[in-house]
């Protein structure tokens, strides 16, 4: 049988895509990290994501040293607390735009574009 030549690396499918991007983003007349704007709905369901992975993670964490410690169920209970705390706070960042790809600070970056490119 033979030989077929080595399928393409990965690292030159991965340059073709960026290319390949760059020209649609350049064709519809966008920058290079144009991005939507997140709407209410989305931010919304992230907030809930937020809330609900924190007290998730920190449940299973608990109850996993607790199964582990023999500790029933004290460190459930503490992570538990531990983890929501860690949610809410993800969560008000990012309602807060603090992490800048959502929220006020998302506003603020793309109000600052705008004001750039009137002046």
């Amino acid at each position: 049988m033979a030989e077929q030549g080595d399928p393409p690396a990965f690292d030159d499918l991965e340059a073709r895509l960026r290319a390949a991007r760059a020209r649609e983003d350049e064709q519809a007349g966008r920058g290079p990290s144009a991005r939507t704007p997140t709407t209410g709905l989305g931010l919304g369901m992230r907030l809930a994501v937020e809330v609900v992975v924190g007290v998730g993670v920190g449940a299973g964490l608990g109850y996993g040293l607790d199964r582990w410690l023999g500790s029933r169920p004290w460190l459930m209970v503490l992570f538990l607390f531990l983890g929501g705390a860690a949610g809410v706070m993800n969560a008000y960042r990012a309602a807060k735009g603090l992490d800048d790809t959502v929220g006020l600070g998302a506003a603020r970056q793309r109000q600052s574009e705008q004001n750039e490119k009137n002046n």
